[in-house]
């Protein structure tokens, strides 16, 4: 788009000035006035007068001083709002030529601005274009020929729920992203470690987090009683989607998948985040055998270490879930608090590492990925609720240890989730929610 400042012209204006017999003539500009005699009309001998009276026609410039001349002729140059009496030298003038120098920077100073408001709208709309262009696609994620009866209803409109997901590969190899090197998926070759609803209200002024555990006893589709992590392990995403689908009943819109190798890449791509530890826990690997209460600046490693360990946990894979959501609220908080979206150089870094790492199903167009950074730019980490899905206690099942969900208590959540009223749900409930530390 291409601005322009419209230009003024100017007009030349003409003389009246009278001869001998009183008669007027009309001059043209911007040539001198013109007094021609009666009595010269029409003589091809006339003189032209140096200076003395005589006969014949007289061109010169009236004296401005003659009483008898006529009106001054104006310089074409001039400025026609200039008034009458005013002249080259004068306060008015000065005053004129001031104005006319402030209106010709205001005028540089806004096609300046406009240049550049340009230029950004066009850097931005390259960057979106680039990057959700980049964004590696799933395809067939979402499950087929599913009864109608266990299809949910969609969600509320302007709402959005998206299932995500953490995998252990059991590979040395990136599975996820445009990192991903490792053979195409097979069944039994990963299993989902991480599994969370992440619920979009159609206000956009918050984000619900809600982790299934991974040792959740369900009903998975063809396959019977299990734990929920077996279903991404047999058939991958579509079986997966469909067995949280018929749990909820609640709508997934859309998939997003990253492996433990795109974690450890993520962590270290900004900077590394801050833990608090509420007390002195044991850890699998690093010094000491122990993570000391206080606050830890983890690298990708550590926090791979924190967010995987469940065995000397109080309550085993709740306080794992919890882990794994103070890890995800701490990268999220530096990311939007640490201006990594107003440095372009940590942007185009961050979002590089992003892109990298995390695939998303293929209905997921780019243009939906635009839509959601734009309506989802105005949240904060504060503005998000992370919490576990009801559960009712811990079993053995054919020698597994499993987590029961309360289906009562869960119902309510599934509904609130559904009819998107996730405030009025949290008001009225008690839920395991996530604290300012965790163990």
């Amino acid at each position: 788009m291409r601005g322009q400042i419209q230009g003024v012209g100017t007009k030349g204006w003409g003389a009246t000035v009278g001869d001998a017999s009183g008669r007027e003539v009309k001059e043209p500009a911007p040539g001198p006035a013109t007094v021609t005699d009666s009595g010269a009309e029409g003589n091809p001998e006339a003189g032209t007068a140096t200076g003395s009276e005589q006969d014949g026609p007289i061109s010169r410039a009236p004296d401005v001083t003659d009483p008898e001349a006529g009106p001054v002729i104006e310089d074409p140059e001039a400025d026609p709002e200039a008034e009458p009496g005013t002249g080259p030298g004068t306060e008015p003038d000065k005053a004129r030529r001031r104005r006319r120098r402030t209106r010709r920077v205001l005028y540089a100073a806004l096609v300046l601005l406009c240049t550049g408001a340009l230029l950004i709208v066009g850097t931005g709309w390259w960057a979106y274009e680039h990057y959700t262009g980049r964004v590696e696609r799933i395809p067939n994620a979402f499950p087929t020929n599913v009864p109608a009866a266990a299809k949910p209803p969609p969600s509320k409109d302007g709402s959005q729920t998206f299932l995500l997901v953490g995998v252990d590969a059991r590979s040395d190899l990136p599975t996820t992203g445009k990192d991903a090197k490792a053979p195409e998926w097979k069944p039994g070759a990963q299993r989902s470690d991480t599994m969370m609803l992440v619920h979009l209200p159609a206000d956009h002024k918050h984000a619900y987090v809600v982790s299934l555990p991974r040792d959740s006893w369900v009903s998975i589709p063809g396959h019977g009683q299990a734990k929920l992590n077996a279903a991404f392990s047999w058939g991958g995403p579509p079986l997966l989607i469909d067995t949280v689908q018929r749990l909820t009943k609640v709508k997934i819109d859309h998939l997003a998948v990253i492996d433990w190798s795109g974690f450890k890449k993520l962590t270290d791509a900004v900077g590394g985040v801050d833990i608090t530890v509420d007390k002195t826990v044991s850890r699998r690997n690093g010094p000491g055998g122990v993570w000391t209460a206080g606050t830890h600046h983890m690298n990708g490693d550590d926090a791979l270490d924190y967010v995987r360990e469940r065995y000397g946990l109080p309550r085993g894979d709740l306080d794992r879930t919890h882990r794994q959501q103070n890890f995800l609220r701490a990268v999220l908080s530096k990311m939007l608090s640490g201006g990594t979206f107003t440095n372009p150089l940590k942007l185009k870094r961050t979002l590089d590492q992003v892109t990298d790492v995390v695939s998303v199903d293929d209905k997921l167009s780019n243009g939906d990925l635009r839509g959601l950074v734009w309506n989802m730019r105005g949240v904060r980490s504060s503005d998000m609720v992370f919490m576990n899905a009801p559960i009712s206690g811990f079993d053995t099942i054919q020698k597994q240890s499993v987590v029961l969900l309360d289906p009562n208590g869960t119902s309510e959540l599934w509904q609130a989730i559904r009819n998107d009223t996730m405030g009025d749900y949290l008001a009225t409930n008690t839920v395991d929610r996530l604290g300012d530390k965790v163990s």
